[in-house]
Order: C-alpha cells, then sequence, then structure tokens
C-alpha cells in the first residue's frame, strides 16, 4: 500500500512524519513544487521510509504520473489546487482527501461524483480540523439521537501562553485566518440554510484548565453540513475560539479595508491591503511558540422520547518530543487517518462524497486514540 502527500508545508510535514509511522505501508511519497523543500521534509520526517520528488500541483498531467503510482493521497497545498488534483487523482485511479477550505471549491470536486463513481476511487474534500474531523463527530451524534435539534461546533487553535493585544499567534496561514475572518458563514436556522457575518455573535465559554473564551462566527466550518442536514435539525451553527476581547481588537482593521485584494497607490506604487496585512501578521504574529487546540461539538435532541445532550471535546497540546504543533497534529492526522481508511477499505463508497456521510466514526475514532489526540463524548 502506497499513500502520497502533495505539499510539504506544515501541514505536510505532519502528514508525512504520521504515514511514515504506520508498519503496513509499503511506501510514502511527499511532493512539493519546491524539490529540494521535499527532500529536506523527507528526511526529516520521514523516518528514513520517504521517497520525496517535484510536483507541480497545478499541472493535471504531472499530477496524475504521480498519483499512478499510488493508492491513496493527500492534499496539503492550498485549497485553490485541489480541482485539478481531483481530476488528476480520478484518472490515476488513486483515493484523494484534502485540507479544502473553501465551500465553492468543494462544491466543483462534488460535481465530479460520476467521474470518481466511474474511476472506482473515493474523493473526500475538507478533511483538515475545521472542516474535517468535526464533520465525523456530527455524524456519529446524528447516528445516536433519534430527533436532532440542535448541532454547535466551537474550534480554535491558540497560544498556550497568548500575548498581547491579540491575544494569538500563527497557528496556519495568514490567507487562511483572513478567509475565515471576512468571507460570509453558513448556518442552519429554522432548518433552512441562512448567511451570516463573520466575527459576530460573539459568545463566552470555558474549558477546564484553560479559562475563559470566546467564539465569534467564521466562515468554512460547517462545510457541507448545512446541506446534508438541511430540514433534519432546526439550528446547526460553527463559531472559531478565540482568547477574551480578540475579535473587538482584529474585526475594525477588516473593516477600514485591510482584508481588501482592491489595488491603493502607495508612494507611486500599487499595493494589495490584503497582501500586505498578510506580510504584517506573519511578521509579527509568527512566534513559534507551544500551541493548543480546542474542540467542542454540543449536540441536543432526543433518544427513546427523552432530552439528550451529547458533548464532544478535544484539548490538544504541542507535541513537544516530536515539535508537531497542536494545529499540525489536529489538521493532518485526521486527514491522513481517512487517506488510510480509503486505502485499506475500510471506506466503501465511491465518488466525490462529503466525509459525514462515507466516513465510519466507530473506526475513525480509535485512529484518534492511536495518535494522542483525546477525544472525550460526554452524554447527558
Amino acid at each position: 500500500m502506497k499513500i502520497a502527500v502533495i505539499g510539504a508545508g506544515l501541514m505536510g510535514r505532519a502528514a508525512l512524519y504520521d504515514l511514515a509511522h504506520l508498519d503496513e505501508l509499503e511506501e510514502v511519497g511527499i511532493y512539493d513544487i519546491n524539490e529540494n523543500l521535499a527532500k529536506e521534509i523527507a528526511e526529516k520526517y520521514g523516518n528514513n521510509r520517504a521517497r520525496a520528488g517535484f510536483l507541480d500541483a497545478g499541472d493535471e498531467k504531472t499530477v496524475y504520473e504521480c498519483l499512478k503510482n499510488y493508492d491513496s493521497a493527500v492534499s496539503c497545498v492550498t485549497y485553490k489546487y485541489n480541482p485539478i488534483l481531483t481530476k488528476a487523482a480520478i484518472r490515476a485511479k488513486c483515493h484523494m482527501v484534502d485540507l479544502g477550505g473553501n465551500n465553492d471549491t468543494v462544491n466543483t470536486q462534488l460535481e465530479m461524483d460520476q467521474e470518481a463513481k466511474e474511476a472506482g476511487v473515493i474523493i473526500i474534500p475538507d478533511c483538515g480540523l475545521a472542516p474535517g474531523m468535526v464533520a465525523i463527530m456530527a455524524s456519529d451524534a446524528v447516528s445516536k439521537l433519534d430527533e436532532i435539534k440542535s448541532l454547535k461546533i466551537r474550534v480554535g487553535g491558540l497560544p498556550q501562553s497568548p500575548r498581547p493585544p491579540l491575544n494569538y499567534q500563527m497557528v496556519f496561514s495568514a490567507e487562511g485566518l483572513i478567509n475565515e475572518y471576512w468571507e460570509p458563514c453558513v448556518i442552519l436556522e429554522n432548518g433552512e440554510k441562512k448567511i451570516v457575518d463573520p466575527m459576530t455573535s460573539v459568545e463566552e465559554l470555558q474549558f477546564e484548565g484553560i479559562g475563559k473564551l470566546e467564539a465569534f462566527y467564521t466562515s468554512g466550518g460547517t462545510s457541507t453540513l448545512p446541506d446534508t442536514y438541511r430540514g433534519k435539525m432546526d439550528f446547526l451553527d460553527y463559531k472559531t475560539i478565540r482568547y477574551p476581547g480578540h475579535c473587538e481588537l482584529f474585526k475594525p482593521m477588516l473593516e477600514i479595508g485591510l482584508a481588501s485584494r482592491d489595488r491603493i497607490s502607495v508612494d507611486n506604487q500599487d499595493v494589495e491591503p490584503r497582501t500586505l496585512f498578510k506580510a504584517v501578521l506573519d511578521k509579527n504574529l509568527t512566534y513559534n511558540e507551544p500551541d493548543l487546540v480546542l474542540v467542542r461539538l454540543t449536540a441536543e435532541g432526543k433518544k427513546d422520547g427523552q432530552k439528550k445532550k451529547i458533548i464532544y471535546e478535544i484539548i490538544d497540546k504541542q507535541d513537544m518530543e516530536t515539535g508537531l504543533t497542536a494545529m499540525m497534529r489536529t489538521t493532518s492526522f485526521p486527514a491522513t487517518i481517512v487517506a488510510w481508511m480509503a486505502a485499506v477499505g475500510q471506506i466503501s463508497e465511491r465518488g466525490c462524497k462529503p466525509q459525514e456521510l462515507v466516513v465510519d466514526p466507530s473506526l475513525f475514532f480509535p485512529q484518534l486514540k492511536k495518535r494522542n489526540i483525546n477525544l472525550v463524548i460526554t452524554e447527558a
């Protein structure tokens, strides 16, 4: 069995590390447009078992030539390449998962469902953290209730030791952060899809050992869930967790135009505010200090005529032995688990499908535990 990782960035490194420590894999590959980087990452994270090589994720033919040698693949590159990678994986008859992050891109991939079926492969977008494994938690909750009323998802990646004024450090790409804070958010209200503004509806919450926090609407986290469960539950939403006060400080920077792609003239040079803002965020909020990831999914409904609440909770901290951050672990490991499940035949569906419809939680959750990601499920 062979599995390829596309992209040698932070998430690709964690994906490679995980796959390279699976005894049943015959080969794991790491491919990037920067071949030297791929080789460096293979040596550092590949457990002396990884193959490295050049790959242009924007070149369908090149991707096909690579993936035809693999049983499954994990895309860890930016979401804009995922439609091309999906086409190539289908041609190569190679299962594929990706970290996703953009609803329009996912919809484009889902339109290739019939082609993937005919090729005998499963393509699963949005397999990271959120969007990602929270969808598998959602499907597990739905399966345990006769009637589900609401599903509330709260997720955040945070520094263990917050620094003022924003009390945040970059735990993934600045582009991804701005997208979450800027793009419209999709929820379910009264069983129907509704668009709400990002960085609104701030609420307080607490995690044991962490203290008081806040959560607010951000885009992308619900992924395909509103379509899957439309008309099947009254309410579904997703909020990002931050330390208190973060939203109040960050939101005005976006409102004055720092997320805009409309170029402005500065000293006779055309400048895109968003590009400048990303560079400032990367420079000033990259501390490389220990992080943590918080997940809480709360489902409420009825079972056997009685009210029931199910809470799924994860508190994950940076692995100091391997150097893998909590965000790397909780984003990449769910994707590698699903890619592995596809390769070994634990996912029988074929086509291009949302993971809440095709991934068996009873097989997925034990794999989290093997990777020391502690999921606690409480029912009341």
